[in-house]
């Protein structure tokens, strides 16, 4: 239906922007509305759900997040609340080498995605992001997910914690390393 919209960033929701075309103000829901700035003039992507109850519109600020989007939803049991919730955890070169590389611990830390939904993504869409370049990022080590897990034993929420580990998943620590990293960064929280 639409490709794009180009407009004005009227307002900012939990989970959704409001782009105001020619008087007309479309609500489009997106991984992260506070990436955008309201007052911005800028072109959003677009992908149309459309269903019995309704229309529904997502909007992502690159082609490449769109075309994320769009073999995400194409996995069993993903749908595209899930597809947009994966896309606010992480990069889009992250999650695509974390799918190349089988890495399924990085799958499961992003909220609502377990050991089932990550072995699944990484089944139906390894192998499909051939012509895709991606930055050699260093996704997680056996010490990196060690000092996720004692973190969120010392009673950390996951989602602090792994905002606080995204920042040091390009240093090579040992697990008291990350830990005691990590913790400084979350006391700034």
């Amino acid at each position: 239906m639409f490709s794009y919209i180009k407009g004005l960033i009227v307002d900012l929701g939990k989970d959704y922007i409001v782009i105001d075309n020619h008087g007309i103000g479309y609500q489009v829901f997106v991984s992260n509305p506070y990436q955008f700035t309201k007052g911005k003039e800028l072109v959003v992507y677009i992908y149309t759900q459309v269903r019995e109850d309704g229309m529904t519109l997502y909007g992502f600020q690159t082609i490449q997040e769109k075309d994320l989007f769009l073999k995400l939803i194409l996995v069993k049991g993903i749908g595209c609340k899930t597809a947009i919730g994966i896309l606010a955890t992480g990069d889009v070169d992250a999650i695509i080498a974390a799918i190349e590389s089988k890495n399924i611990a990085y799958l499961k830390r992003i909220p609502g995605i377990g050991p089932k939904a990550a072995q699944q993504i990484v089944l139906d869409l390894q192998g499909k992001f051939k012509n895709v370049q991606v930055s050699q990022t260093v996704l997680t080590t056996p010490e990196f997910d060690e000092a996720i897990e004692v973190l969120i034993a010392l009673g950390y929420k996951k989602q602090e914690v792994d905002r606080v580990m995204n920042k040091l998943s390009h240093e090579q620590l040992d697990t008291n390393g990350y830990v005691k990293k990590a913790l400084s960064l979350l006391v700034k929280l």
